[in-house]
């Protein structure tokens, strides 16, 4: 049975001095995609822990966390303990990513397991059992606004490929310039959760971009 599109606004392209408004702008969306960045492992700094706690005391929508700093073994389990549905760290940043994710796990979050654009998934597909959410970057991970990247398409159907032929139970996230340009291309390489930030809240209705998108990615999804 194909799985359901789900549609994850990223709050980066919110306003951070009216988060909660914000994120009660997109409570139609399946997640709210939290962007943690350290100014260390990608040249950006945004927001922590304490934030992250406010928004999940602040909203019932299930938080997405995405973790783009150094160190993430030391603390991502504390996005997982404070309560976010998934929390994702970087392969590039973690030092035992097998025992992070079962630390995330044993915690209560889904462990989620981001690639950069030029980072190949060949050395992890053996892992793959161990996560519950892959997320393939399809813009170089710091700043949002950025322009999609066509190149990653193909990784990503690769990547789509590895688990359905191990018959996994792991989502297959895209975020990156995700759009209702780019949707559609992104789902029939096997993607299932879409990160969209400027595209939702920089539409004059996001709650009906949120459908829209949802509705684009459901029909370009293979059956």
């Amino acid at each position: 049975m194909p799985r359901a599109a789900q549609i994850s606004p990223s709050i980066l392209s919110a306003d951070f001095a009216r988060l909660a408004d914000d994120l009660a702008r997109i409570q139609g969306a399946d997640w709210a995609h939290v962007d943690i960045m350290d100014n260390h492992f990608v040249p950006n700094l945004t927001i922590g822990l304490p934030v992250v706690q406010a928004l999940l005391a602040a909203s019932d929508l299930p938080v997405d966390c995405h973790l783009m700093i150094e160190d993430p073994d030391r603390w991502a389990p504390g996005y997982a303990e404070a309560g976010a549905g998934s929390v994702t760290f970087h392969i590039e940043a973690a030092a035992a990513p097998i025992r992070l994710a079962r630390n995330l796990r044993a915690a209560g979050a889904r462990a989620g397991m981001a690639l950069k654009p030029a980072t190949p998934v060949e050395p992890y597909l053996d892992i793959l059992g161990e996560i519950d959410m892959l997320l393939v970057m399809t813009v170089e991970p710091g700043f949002g606004g950025q322009s999609f990247l066509d190149v990653v398409l193909p990784k990503l159907k690769r990547c789509s490929e590895a688990i359905r032929g191990r018959e996994l139970d792991v989502w297959l996230q895209v975020d990156g310039g995700v759009s209702a340009e780019t949707i559609e291309r992104c789902a029939e390489a096997g993607a299932d959760v879409f990160v969209a930030g400027s595209a939702v809240y920089g539409a004059d209705d996001p709650a009906r971009t949120i459908e829209a998108l949802r509705e684009q990615a459901s029909k370009a999804m293979p059956a």
